[in-house]
């Protein structure tokens, strides 16, 4: 009795873990889709897909005319119940991944990610406006001064 009682309590808190590794993805999945932003060289388009139940990823890249040019890929991962954006930029870094982590996920409608080591940027945030609108910024030190750069974007899918 006291081993079926055990492995009823152990499979609970498993249960109870999944669960909650699934919550912080299903509160983002506002995300899904692909987004576009109107910038100085052109729309710059962003696709959100679902990898898992707790990874989403992400792609951004410019259309000139017929061809696509990839500007980054982005897997948004839960790990250590935190949600870590790990984004990899076409000829930064060596293109290896560098990882933000979520600073809060207590707002159902904004993201945000820190990674203080990074030259630029340090923060990333994503905030939900309406169901087809967002608005996304990477902000952080650049040359001693403080830098932002804004991404009104539409959803376009």
């Amino acid at each position: 009795m006291k081993t079926k009682l055990i492995l009823a309590m152990i499979g609970l808190s498993i249960a109870a873990s999944w669960t909650q590794q699934q919550s912080e993805i299903k509160k983002i999945e506002w995300l899904l889709g692909t987004w576009e932003a109107k910038t100085s060289k052109g729309s710059l388009y962003e696709t959100w897909t679902r990898k898992s139940d707790t990874e989403l990823q992400g792609k951004s890249y410019y259309l000139k005319q017929k061809d696509t040019i990839l500007f980054e890929s982005v897997r948004l991962v839960e790990k250590d119940k935190k949600l870590h954006y790990m984004v990899s930029v076409k000829g930064q870094h060596n293109e290896q991944p560098v990882d933000f982590v979520s600073t809060s996920t207590s707002m159902p409608h904004a993201l945000i990610f820190e990674n203080k080591e990074n030259d630029f940027p340090q923060i990333i945030t994503y905030k939900k406006i309406r169901k087809d609108s967002l608005f996304a910024e990477i902000s952080g030190m650049m040359n001693g001064k403080m830098a932002r750069q804004a991404f009104p974007m539409k959803k376009i899918q």
